[in-house]
């Protein structure tokens, strides 16, 4: 039972582990830091001007580079710890959110890297932006989803184990 409370402890420190000093590369990122770079990236994108586009562009796709790594870590993590604690049916549905973000990620870093600001008008421009603005948004928003999915099973089997050890 101790080993269960062990996984569930790490897997929940994972989700909160933001250390002070962030970087954007580098095998001492996070999951969750490097989702804290992304907000952070996409904040510096969606306030930028056209001139700026071009610099924000590459700053976006190395913070949605760092997340990658670091979910992939962490999701490399859940996939084998949590099985016996889960079963089959919600690894299943844990997985099948891993394999939705992941594909999320291959089409954000698709669409940005396709993204130019040469030869586009303004309007051009402001579309893309947009299509990169939404893209992002709703992979933020998978990704918090799916942190509070795990949490909540997390803390219910927590609950439960706790409350064996304590019959």
């Amino acid at each position: 039972m101790s080993d269960a409370m062990t996984i569930i402890d790490k897997a929940i420190a994972q989700h909160y582990d933001i250390k002070e000093n962030l970087k954007l590369t580098g095998d001492s990122v996070t999951d969750i830091e490097a989702l804290f770079i992304l907000h952070k990236a996409y904040s510096g994108w969606t306030q930028s001007s056209i001139q700026e586009l071009s610099d924000k562009q590459k700053h976006l796709l190395q913070a949605i580079s760092a997340m990658e790594q670091g979910l992939k870590r962490h999701f490399s993590y859940e996939e084998k710890s949590l099985p016996p604690l889960f079963g089959e049916t919600l690894m299943d549905a844990l997985m099948y959110e891993h394999h939705e973000i992941a594909g999320q990620i291959e089409n954000a870093k698709k669409t940005l890297s396709g993204f130019t600001t040469h030869g586009q008008n303004q309007s051009e421009l402001l579309s893309m932006k947009s299509e990169i603005q939404e893209i992002i948004s709703h992979l933020l928003l998978m990704i918090e989803e799916h942190a509070n999915h795990e949490e909540i099973i997390l803390k219910m089997i927590k609950k439960s184990l706790d409350g064996s050890s304590a019959k």
